[in-house]
């Protein structure tokens, strides 16, 4: 976010509200940028709020995504799942940027004029090298950045991935590697 200059005055949206997701609106959030959550579940509402969104769209509503046309800086896209980046990159403004930090099974099919439509680009992130990472960890440590985990024993491993399976964690498993010695 920082390479792509998301900060006060910009607008950035978040693609997708899982462990990754609820890691970039928290980020985007101490930035300062306005914040936008983009979900298929209407049930996220209230997350995305208390995790630092300033605004909820349901991507599936094509009235509510039409609004946001051509007005976004930046959008984070954490899905995973295959879907429809077009209607994301329709979103950004004019030399606005999309990053990819999801990785879908199966390409994902974009229109050339979307992008050439307003100077727009595509990009994708993994993570950054030693010294960007500890930027990272920093300015999470002085904003008081953490994720959102469930911590469980070694022994709900299966259970936890079954759960992963249905989207019913929020937003991260970590195991108590305590649970080790009970085996």
């Amino acid at each position: 976010m920082r390479h792509w200059g998301v900060t006060k005055g910009k607008k950035a949206g978040v693609v997708g509200l899982g462990g990754l997701g609820h890691m970039g609106v928290k980020f985007a959030h101490a930035l300062g940028a306005h914040v936008v959550v983009f979900t298929t579940s209407p049930g996220k509402k209230d997350d995305a709020m208390r995790l630092g969104a300033d605004e909820v769209v349901l991507s599936r509503d094509v009235n509510q995504m039409a609004r946001q046309a051509g007005s976004f800086d930046f959008i984070l896209d954490a899905v995973s799942a295959e879907h429809d980046i077009n209607a994301y990159i329709n979103l950004l403004r004019r030399d606005g940027n999309i990053t990819l930090v999801g990785a879908p099974q199966k390409p994902l099919a974009v229109s050339a004029f979307s992008l050439l439509m307003g100077r727009r680009s595509l990009s994708g992130s993994l993570i950054g090298g030693i010294a960007e990472t500890q930027e990272m960890l920093d300015f999470c440590g002085k904003g008081n950045i953490t994720a959102d985990v469930e911590v469980i024993p070694i022994q709900k491993a299966n259970e936890a991935y079954e759960r992963l399976l249905k989207s019913d964690v929020k937003y991260r498993f970590s195991i108590d590697m305590a649970s080790l010695r009970t085996e």
